[in-house]
């Protein structure tokens, strides 16, 4: 199975790193593929440019090496929704099994992305949460409907399933945000630790988030 792991990126920072390789090794992936969105539909636009945050990310995933920069979105043009990039995957790698790696601060607005029950029946969905969460908080009616038919407790029988299912993953939460960082870069304060070293010195040397 193959891990969809969509963002801005911007920067990428270990908040967005260390749940991904605890999805990874859970569940045994053989790839993630990091896919930073073109034009976001629900956030402000990129403060760094597509190819600066594509150099982000090859920096930031060079010591793995199933962990992989996929630019189908920044290629693309128009509003990035995610049906549309799931599509082209499933075109391009017709033999693998993909799921849509997710934090619970998305899942709980998944509702609001374009078609995105058409996603929820073209892969699986893995949705990173705190340990002790309580997915009965959600507010949406149609996403609680979602999980009572399709959540899975037990990993083996996610990972053997021939339907498409949901798995909540427990995962390192680390409270880091790209805005954070950018203000921190903005004020001159030091971000090292936040982020991988060599994404640093890039931010410094491309004079990124001044």
């Amino acid at each position: 199975m193959i891990g969809i792991y969509g963002g801005t990126f911007d920067p990428v920072h270990f908040g967005h790193l260390r749940p991904a390789l605890d999805v990874y090794s859970l569940l045994s992936l053989s790839k993630i593929r990091f896919i930073p969105c073109g034009v976001p539909a629900h956030r402000d636009a990129p403060v760094a440019n597509s190819q600066q945050r594509l150099d982000m990310l090859a920096l930031a995933l060079e010591r793995q090496a199933n962990f992989m920069v996929d630019d189908r979105e920044v290629n693309r043009s128009g509003t990035s929704y995610m049906v549309d990039t799931i599509k082209s995957l499933l075109k391009d790698f017709s033999d693998e099994k993909f799921c849509l790696i997710i934090g619970m601060d998305a899942f709980v607005k998944l509702d609001t992305w374009k078609d995105w029950k058409t996603i929820t029946k073209l892969v699986s969905l893995v949705i990173t949460q705190r340990p002790r969460f309580a997915p009965s908080s959600i507010p949406s009616s149609d996403l609680i409907q979602y999980m009572d038919e399709k959540r899975i407790n037990d990993k083996a029988s996610f990972l053997d399933s021939q339907q498409t299912q949901c798995f909540f993953c427990p995962v390192t939460q680390l409270d880091i945000s790209a805005t954070n960082i950018r203000d921190l870069v903005r004020a001159g304060s030091d971000v090292d630790y936040l982020l991988p070293e060599k994404v640093v010195n890039y931010i410094q040397e491309n004079n990124l988030y001044r």
